[in-house]
């Protein structure tokens, strides 16, 4: 989760936080220049930034799919279940 997104909930005074799990699966036929090359960190952010962009000429888009799950708090990691109560705390307060 990015610090904007962390904002965001923050500034909508959510008291429904929780912990998601999401599984995203994509399909689609790229034209780009050597993907093979680049590192597994490089390449998922070329394959999600022209994924994005949307269809064009460059890329097609095949089959897309998307499964959110929310979990128990504690099933997630300690890290996520500290920020999670940071993030109600500081909704609590404003």
């Amino acid at each position: 989760m990015t610090r904007s997104s962390q904002q965001a909930q923050v500034n909508n005074h959510n008291p429904e936080l929780g912990v998601y799990e999401c599984e995203v699966k994509l399909k689609f036929r790229l034209i780009e220049e050597n993907l093979s090359a680049c590192d597994r960190e490089a390449l998922l952010r070329t394959l999600v930034d022209a994924y994005a962009y949307g269809s064009d000429e460059y890329l097609e888009s095949l089959d897309s799919k998307v499964e959110i799950h929310a979990l128990g708090e504690t099933e997630a990691s300690p890290q996520m279940r500290r920020q999670l109560m940071r993030l109600r705390n500081a909704s609590s307060t404003r």
